[in-house]
């Protein structure tokens, strides 16, 4: 039997519909009373999961192997954890004319997050850019951001950050780091099990970030807070996001070139340095934010969708550069990578 395939002219991730879907849902059937303490410990319990899969995939070896292209992966880092904070705390200057203090809040903490994995390594892929150093970077700033993203949250959001305190650190520590360096601990033993069941775990931790959603969004609309959002601050969010884009992936790009980068290395830096992880912030916001996450989350769900769509044309069009392509390998046939990225969001 054919196996049926997401259509590659359809520009919008399956996985993106899905989260729409279960945000629908949310709406339209909130858990309540014991069936929001129900789905409350079950997000809790998926979420520790998800790390301790993510740990148990990192290959500590490659990490390893990695260090050795350290100006690469310091580049990547400062563009998620220094550039986009900056740009971040600029565009309080947007509040209230564009932004709700917040929408605001939400943006603020989506610059905070990591970066992608998978869908840094597919869009370098296709780009035919530097692969390895996409794995290590992506994997480095994921590993980075389980510590540095709570921390930048207690340092610029502050009070306004929801629910966030020192309690708050200490559930990342339990719920995120935890399980993760069980991961690590354990890959020893069950690292091939899990490699051999990629995709039937994908499918885990997809669901996880699936009721993730469904339990924030579920929140939001017990307390009311849909009605904070108006059509037209959507429209300003989107406008926002879309110049915070342009801009990230123009200094990743350039910003390599003076700083000496090769064409394959840039390639890297561009796609790992200007993406934000909707897999690791979602679970991230809904222990920072508490019952705000759901408004919380907005702006990094949309700016998930918008970086998957402009990186998958970037990299089609990277993939014919004449440069991209040795005297000795013909071009490879580009391929669209927008329902790629959603694993790692």
């Amino acid at each position: 039997m054919k196996r049926l395939r997401w259509p590659s002219w359809m520009p919008i991730d399956p996985y993106i519909l899905l989260l729409l879907g279960t945000v629908g849902l949310a709406a339209l059937l909130p858990a309540r009373g014991t069936g929001a303490d129900v789905a409350s410990g079950a997000s809790t319990g998926a979420v520790a999961f998800l790390f301790f899969l993510y740990g148990a995939r990192l290959s500590t070896r490659e990490a390893m192997d990695g260090v050795r292209h350290w100006r690469l992966h310091v580049t990547v880092l400062a563009c998620t954890f220094v550039v986009f904070p900056l740009l971040g705390l600029a565009s309080r200057g947007l509040v209230p004319v564009f932004l709700t203090d917040p929408l605001y809040q939400g943006l603020l903490f989506l610059t905070l997050v990591p970066s992608t994995i998978q869908s840094s390594i597919a869009f370098t892929s296709i780009a035919r850019g530097n692969v390895p150093a996409a794995i290590c970077a992506g994997s480095f700033s994921s590993l980075v951001g389980i510590v540095v993203t709570p921390l930048l949250a207690a340092a610029l959001l502050g009070g306004g950050g929801g629910g966030f305190s020192a309690d708050s650190v200490v559930k990342i520590v339990l719920q995120l780091l935890v399980p993760f360096l069980a991961g690590q601990l354990l890959r020893r033993w069950i690292g091939g099990f899990v490699a051999r069941h990629k995709k039937v775990l994908g499918l885990v931790d997809r669901g996880s970030i699936l009721l993730v959603v469904y339990t924030a969004f579920s929140e939001g609309m017990v307390q009311g807070i849909w009605h904070q959002v108006s059509p037209a601050r959507l429209a300003g969010l989107l406008a926002v996001e879309a110049v915070l884009l342009a801009v990230m992936l123009g200094l990743t790009w350039y910003g390599a070139k003076g700083l000496g980068f090769g064409r394959q290395d840039r390639i890297a830096i561009q796609f790992a340095g200007s993406k934000k992880s909707l897999a690791a912030g979602l679970p991230m916001a809904s222990v920072l934010f508490g019952a705000q996450a759901s408004l919380a989350v907005l702006p990094l769900m949309v700016f998930h969708q918008m970086q998957l769509m402009v990186c998958a044309v970037i990299a089609k069009r990277r993939s014919h550069d004449p440069e991209a392509v040795s005297p000795e390998e013909p071009a490879a046939p580009a391929r669209t990578a927008v329902g790629t990225g959603s694993r790692s969001a």
